[in-house]
């Protein structure tokens, strides 16, 4: 696997995403003792469930990249890659939906959700997306293939996540569509 400068990652959920984004750490990782990876996670454990998953994900995670730290940063995501983006670390960013959800979606009520600090926010993670000095790995859900959904809150945030992927997806070299654990080329490095 080549590793792109910047590749946008999408599909659906249990597609093979994260693993794909983890086997990009782990090749980036192999190919010299100076190279380091971070992942930057942006899930928020709201309920039991949500805990669970993510103390499974840290786990399988470290056994199949143990080289690959681990940040988690659920809304200030540009700040974030722009501080740890290196010409020798790999970041990864798992994953945009849920850092979208965080700050549209929150369970607490706070000031970041407006439209337009959600713009800023966004520009924020593409012009630090833009000026990343190593590679970047972002995944995110496709999520709007299937059936119009009947909330208005609810189409209002498959709209922000599509806008969202074609804006991200417009930066990156590379775009791969995972389904069933296997990419699809939408746009490779020129």
């Amino acid at each position: 696997m080549t590793i792109a400068r910047r590749e946008l990652i999408l599909g659906g959920q249990r597609s093979g995403k994260s693993r794909r984004a983890e086997g990009c750490a782990a090749e980036w990782l192999a190919r010299s003792a100076a190279h380091g990876a971070v992942l930057i996670a942006t899930a928020m454990p709201h309920d039991d469930e949500m805990r669970e998953r993510i103390a499974r994900h840290q786990v399988d995670r470290a056994q199949r990249v143990p080289g690959l730290a681990t940040v988690e940063e659920p809304i200030a995501l540009g700040p974030a890659l722009a501080r740890l983006s290196t010409p020798h670390t790999l970041v990864v960013i798992d994953c945009l939906t849920l850092w979208l959800t965080n700050l549209l979606m929150p369970v607490e009520p706070a000031p970041h959700g407006t439209a337009a600090s959600l713009e800023r926010v966004q520009a924020s993670l593409l012009r630090a997306l833009r000026d990343a000095r190593g590679p970047v790995v972002l995944v995110a859900n496709e999520i709007g293939l299937g059936v119009i959904p009947m909330g208005g809150e609810v189409r209002a945030f498959v709209d922000a996540l599509g806008r969202l992927n074609q804006e991200v997806a417009a930066v990156c070299e590379r775009v791969t569509l995972m389904a069933a654990g296997l990419p699809l080329s939408l746009k490779e490095p020129e």
